[in-house]
């Protein structure tokens, strides 16, 4: 069944419908681009809450960042962000394959229709102007018709007439004659233009006006397949990203599971004992017998009980019920003393590195200007005099500083004073040396020049019963471990953790082989056995 079979009556019908179903169209693309208006404001307010409480948390320095909750937190933010990527992605893929492709077949479906009305209203107007001309026909035959027969009745009348001349009934049966040709002419004119007028109606109504009415449908059709496949793209679109979000919210529960509260606990402990003997008791001093005995040193200065906060010990410091905010200090004396060791020894690395940084540096000019020494065209030795300069100067710096935390360092302790910081010490040219335990230089040159600090060991472990591992440690930086009783690793290597780190940044581990040694906490990521 077709439009030009079926509606062959029913322009107006017809050109109402095709109007309406464009109108659809147009109204089904605004609510797309307010669909994705809604993604767009949604995933801006998602972006914008993630930032909110990135930014909040953002410093990693805070004790709270090795804490498992709250880098699941952190973690939850990042997959919120990439989830309101996701809408975005939506929203971006809803206006170029929705809005503007329907956008751009509609102004073609308009244009197409505009034509094809045209041509209805031509092919009317053509059919309108032939029915006029048929219409005029006819009277003009049916006056001269009327005119022929009152000229033959004068004629009769004329030549019934006694008194009338011969002359005046040859006129008059003259102009009858002419009148019955004329009428006789516009009678063929007439059949004529009927003829040509049924035979254009014809070709109207069976012709041109089905033809044109097909088109249309065809058109209204496509438009229909278009808008429902306009329909399909709506979820489509959607159903495409649902994978990268089903990823982001399995990343979200990930990061639930991977909350450690025990994990939590021990990084707690880890960042605030304070190195602190629990206080002794307090003793009884007997004032009836003249007896002022001082406090007892088994605790090694440590106060021995709240007490003395309110007695004469105010100026000692007293961890636990201590409630001031401590003065800031540069030797960190301010921590308590597991804590001190720890933040100096973390100063000492970076120390370290920048002085490593100088001292390549340094190498670097020398070897430069060396070049433009033996190659003057390639460029001015003396141009490198000022960053020369400037570079030993900060090695020099550096020196103090590493010499001063050191200091510092063996002030506080180091694992019984088992185990002290040597550091490098660089000459003029930027090369290394090795201070040996009196201070002296040592000959020994160290296999990787990028460690600019390690701690020598003096205990012993050939004499040793191998202890059991308690876990397993992945190496993310090489460490060449070349002060004694240290090991060396290199980067992506497992090995056994057979003894935590004590609070003084060393960790001690043990090779398939059966070698042992320390390494800097700092350089692996532990998984220690339930």
């Amino acid at each position: 069944m077709d439009w030009g079979t079926e509606l062959w009556d029913q322009c107006d019908i017809i050109e109402k419908h095709t109007q309406s179903g464009l109108e659809l169209v147009e109204k089904y693309v605004k609510f797309v681009k307010e669909r994705t208006e809604i993604e767009q404001s949604y995933a801006k307010q998602l972006r914008n809450l993630s930032k909110k409480y990135n930014q909040k948390r953002s410093n990693k320095d805070e004790p709270d960042c090795r804490l498992s909750s709250y880098q699941s937190f952190v973690d939850i933010l990042n997959e919120m962000n990439d989830y309101a990527g996701q809408r975005e992605l939506i929203a971006e893929n809803m206006i170029m394959n929705i809005c503007i492709d329907l956008t751009k077949y509609l102004q073609e479906l308009k244009q197409e229709r505009k034509t094809y009305l045209l041509e209805a209203k031509k092919a009317q107007q053509s059919l309108e102007s032939t029915y006029k001309q048929l219409d005029n026909s006819k009277k003009r035959f049916e006056r001269e018709w009327r005119e022929a027969e009152r000229a033959a009745l004068y004629a009769e009348k004329t030549d019934q007439d006694i008194n009338a001349t011969k002359a005046d009934v040859e006129k008059a049966k003259q102009q009858a004659h002419m009148r019955a040709r004329v009428a006789e002419d516009c009678k063929n004119d007439y059949a004529a233009q009927l003829q040509k007028y049924n035979k254009e109606q014809s070709q109207f109504y069976f012709n041109d006006m089905p033809l044109i009415f097909n088109k249309l449908q065809d058109l209204d059709e496509r438009r229909i397949r278009k808008l429902g496949h306009g329909y399909i793209l709506f979820s489509d679109t959607e159903k495409n990203v649902m994978p990268i979000i089903g990823k982001c919210l399995e990343g979200i529960t990930k990061a639930g599971t991977n909350v450690n509260e025990k994990n939590d606990t021990m990084v707690i402990i880890e960042q605030n004992k304070s190195g602190f003997e629990r206080p002794g008791d307090v003793e009884f001093e007997d004032y009836s017998q003249g007896i002022n005995r001082a406090s007892s040193d088994s605790s090694l200065g440590t106060p021995k009980g709240p007490l003395d906060l309110l007695g004469k010990n105010k100026s000692k410091n007293f961890w636990l019920f201590k409630r001031n905010k401590p003065t800031v200090t540069e030797d960190f004396g301010h921590l308590p003393p597991e804590q001190r060791r720890k933040r100096l020894q973390h100063k000492l690395e970076e120390i370290s590195k920048e002085l490593q940084k100088e001292a390549d540096q340094s190498e670097a000019l020398g070897k430069m200007k060396d070049v433009y020494e033996k190659n003057p065209q390639m460029g001015d030795p003396a141009s490198l005099a000022t960053q020369i300069s400037q570079t030993s100067q900060n090695i020099e710096r550096l020196r103090g500083e590493l010499n001063k935390y050191e200091t510092w360092l063996s002030e506080a302790g180091v694992r019984g004073d088992t185990l002290r910081y040597r550091a490098h010490s660089f000459n003029n040219n930027g090369a290394h040396e090795v201070l040996s335990p009196d201070g002296a230089h040592s000959d020994a040159s160290t296999p990787d020049p990028s460690q600019a600090i390690y701690a020598e060991f003096d205990d012993d472990f050939e004499d040793e019963e191998p202890a059991a591992p308690i876990g397993k440690c992945t190496a993310m930086y090489n460490f060449p471990g070349a002060s004694e009783g240290t090991i060396s690793m290199q980067e992506g290597e497992v090995l056994a953790v057979v003894e935590e780190d004590k609070g003084d940044g060393w960790t001690r581990v043990r090779r398939h082989n059966g070698d042992e040694g320390y390494i800097p906490t700092s350089y692996v990521t532990i998984t220690l056995n339930k």
